[in-house]
């Protein structure tokens, strides 16, 4: 049985870094990262056979556990009909009628691949829609890699966004505003100086790609008000949140309703799945029917839709969100016990069955309240959980995720874990 170490090693013979997504790398916490051999419920094991209590959920999409029972049935049922098909199936209109019945702002939705595949759609859709061209990110959100979206602020309050990836030619970006998260004075001001020219404004209703950061009293109402008055399209990321939050995702929670949304990792039951939804007069605008060109041979493919199918009928259980919120509060507020105890400078937020820990006294609101947390300790506290069973992610900018097998003895287990790991955490 080959180690973690030495299969790092052979990947690293192929493959660049040795991972196909960076932070697999454990780049910024230092160490070897595990290679999964297998999963199931609340728990992972490595190619060493060690367990872990999971609390990446292949980073949200494990909502109900990893292996459940139905969508590993629903999977493979589908696969034993044929794996892929470049034809319309049955299955993608029932999750497509599924998503527009969950989701109030969607009335129409084109199923994709990924969840970088449904932000780069909607915003070329934002764009073909309003036939302008800017677009309004903010810093700490990640849409996934698309060139326009590979974006990180400029020097001043309105000047355009720079390359953050080499490969990204500058003038791919130049229309891309990239704007502080919860500042809506800069929203307002953005939009005075370029509003006929501003397409669309893009945004996670939570963040969760700088650490779960919650949106400020005001603000998604804002960029809704800005969006309808200057006409621009408000697309919503909720690939992050859908369904991850509630019911009705972000937009359920906020009462906030986007022009636009984009999903992926759950509606797809932990399969490559993506969407993109909204108005059907924008969503009109796409080909065959309009002239914003948008294809893949692998969007809806029926292995993939009936894990999604059969995920989100789980979650339509009147039960099902309270008891994963109940136990996400729960683990924060372990958390927070265990930091406390241990005099460590330390605040923990939830939102539904997502997480965020901070070593710092208070929640963060923006990237650079995020960006204070001491990253040594919180690379201390990852390395004595990983070395006692319990896996955060391998940054300290990556919000955590509970699933519903998370159960009290879970959680009661990764409490007795965390005391330990923040006790070595304060040390100097």
């Amino acid at each position: 049985m080959a180690s973690n170490a030495e299969l790092f090693e052979r990947a690293a013979r192929t493959i660049p870094g040795g991972v196909n997504s960076p932070v697999r790398a454990f780049g910024s916490v230092g160490g070897v990262p595990r290679f999964i051999a297998r999963a199931e419920g609340p728990y992972v094991f490595d190619a060493e056979g060690q367990r872990y209590i999971d609390y990446v959920g292949s980073w949200g999409p494990a909502i109900l556990g990893h292996a459940d029972p139905a969508v590993v049935e629903a999977v493979r049922e589908a696969a034993a009909h044929g794996l892929s098909f470049g034809a319309p199936t049955e299955g993608e209109v029932e999750l497509a009628e599924l998503l527009v019945a969950r989701l109030p702002s969607l009335e129409q939705v084109r199923l994709v691949s990924s969840g970088t595949e449904a932000t780069m759609s909607a915003i070329r859709l934002a764009r073909g829609f309003t036939g302008r061209p800017k677009v309004i990110k903010f810093e700490g959100c990640y849409h996934g890699h698309a060139d326009s979206l590979l974006v990180k602020a400029g020097s001043g309050l309105l000047t355009f966004g720079n390359p953050t990836s080499a490969g990204v030619p500058a003038e791919f970006v130049e229309h891309t505003i990239v704007l502080d998260y919860n500042d809506l004075a800069g929203v307002e001001a953005a939009f005075r100086e370029y509003g006929q020219e501003i397409a669309c404004v893009i945004v996670e209703p939570a963040a969760g790609n700088m650490n779960l950061v919650q949106p400020r009293e005001g603000f998604l109402a804002g960029l809704r008000e800005q969006c309808t008055r200057h006409g621009a399209v408000l697309i919503f990321d909720e690939v992050m949140t859908g369904f991850r939050v509630g019911p009705q995702g972000m937009q359920g929670l906020s009462g906030i309703t986007p022009d636009l949304t984009t999903l992926a990792k759950i509606i797809g039951g932990g399969m490559p799945v993506g969407a993109f939804g909204g108005r059907a007069d924008i969503m009109a605008q796409l080909a065959p029917l309009g002239p914003v060109y948008q294809a893949g041979t692998l969007s809806g493919n029926p292995v993939a839709v009936a894990a999604g199918l059969a995920t989100l009928r789980r979650l339509a259980e009147p039960d099902f969100y309270p008891q994963l919120e109940q136990r996400t509060q729960r683990l924060v507020e372990g958390l927070r016990e265990a930091a406390d105890t241990a005099g460590v400078p330390f605040s923990a937020d939830a939102l539904g069955g997502m997480f965020g820990l901070y070593f710092r006294a208070q929640v963060p609101t923006t990237l650079a309240e995020a960006a204070d947390a001491d990253q040594e300790a919180f690379r201390k506290f990852f390395h004595a959980c990983l070395a006692d069973g319990v896996m955060f992610a391998p940054s300290a900018f990556e919000a955590g995720f509970v699933s519903i097998t998370h159960d009290d003895g879970v959680i009661d287990a990764t409490l007795e874990v965390a005391r330990r790991a923040m006790v070595r955490a304060a040390t100097r």
